[in-house]
């Protein structure tokens, strides 16, 4: 249930749509990404699959509502870093939209980037969109956004429904600003109410989502002054800390690495077997044959003090 007074921000609709900014089409080369420093790329569905995860996309539809506005806007979002940070960003970005909002409206889903980039100007969280994304993501139960740390990346998406989300992204990092949602940092999904919901001041309703922003100060467009650092993580769970790797948790079993032979595909060349290191083999006090030390110092007629009698 909402807060009272807040309403859903699509009751009011203005009378004019205003088309979101033109998104070149995905470049094939970049369908299915896998960064060249070996972090997994998503694996996406196709054809029947596709199908099955999810409805087609109207693609003539991809425009944006004008809905109300609540509070002020939040500013365009300049990217900076390198080739590989864009990549990177562009993909933790697509993945928080798939995995939140993949069955949102085209307004839902920019709403939860919306939320994502204002996180990243905010002080109070990392300055880099993987490093939003994945915040506390190495704790089950202390993920910012919950597909990151429930299993959900084990799920494959459809090629329609994700190419749909990376434009979105790829429009947030190019500075596209979803105002209805205004400086959000919070959302949660209607089903449930969370502990921390009454200490936030509500934005409204989109979809199954429901937005927030911080009160007070912190709240205000002055609070985001925290800038794009670059250098962006790769875009997987942090495994840090002691807690289980994500392979294992999903029930993937661990597969050893193989032993590489000089002369084979991969081999080293130097003529030498690259294998595991022998076991050291296991050591064992040698047996004990006197009761007590020898000090070396004990009198004849009482070296044998302590051991059995042959007689009684």
């Amino acid at each position: 249930m909402a807060a009272p007074g807040v309403g859903d921000v699509a009751e009011k609709p203005a009378t004019i749509a205003t088309a979101a900014p033109a998104i070149q089409p995905l470049d094939p080369e970049f369908a299915a990404w896998r960064p060249a420093d070996g972090a997994p790329a998503v694996a996406l569905a196709s054809g029947e699959e596709a199908a099955a995860l999810t409805p087609a996309v109207d693609e003539a539809s991809l425009t944006t509502p004008a809905l109300p506005q609540r509070g002020p806007a939040a500013r365009a979002f300049s990217m900076g870093g390198s080739f590989t940070d864009k990549l990177r960003a562009e993909e933790c970005l697509t993945m928080a939209i798939y995995y939140e909002a993949a069955s949102e409206s085209l307004e839902g889903q920019q709403a939860v980037a919306q939320v994502v980039m204002n996180r990243v100007r905010h002080p109070s969280y990392p300055n880099t969109v993987c490093g939003v994304v994945f915040q506390g993501s190495q704790r089950s139960t202390g993920c910012q956004f919950s597909f990151t740390c429930d299993g959900s990346l084990a799920r494959r998406p459809s090629v329609a429904a994700w190419n749909k989300a990376r434009r979105v992204a790829s429009a947030a990092l190019g500075g596209f600003v979803f105002a209805p949602v205004g400086l959000a940092t919070h959302y949660h999904t209607t089903a449930i109410y969370p502990y921390w919901a009454p200490s936030l001041t509500p934005v409204g309703t989109i979809g199954a989502h429901r937005f927030y922003r911080f009160g007070g100060m912190a709240g205000r467009a002055s609070a985001f002054t925290a800038a794009y650092a670059g250098v962006e993580p790769l875009p997987v769970r942090s495994t840090s800390g002691a807690v289980m790797p994500l392979a294992g948790e999903l029930g993937v079993p661990a597969v050893p690495l193989p032993v590489i032979v000089a002369g084979t595909a991969g081999g080293s060349g130097d003529g030498a077997a690259l294998t595991p290191p022998a076991p050291v083999p296991a050591t064992s006090a040698a047996p004990q044959t006197q009761l007590f030390p020898q000090s070396g110092q004990v009198r004849k007629e009482y070296e044998s003090s302590g051991t059995w009698l042959a007689q009684p």
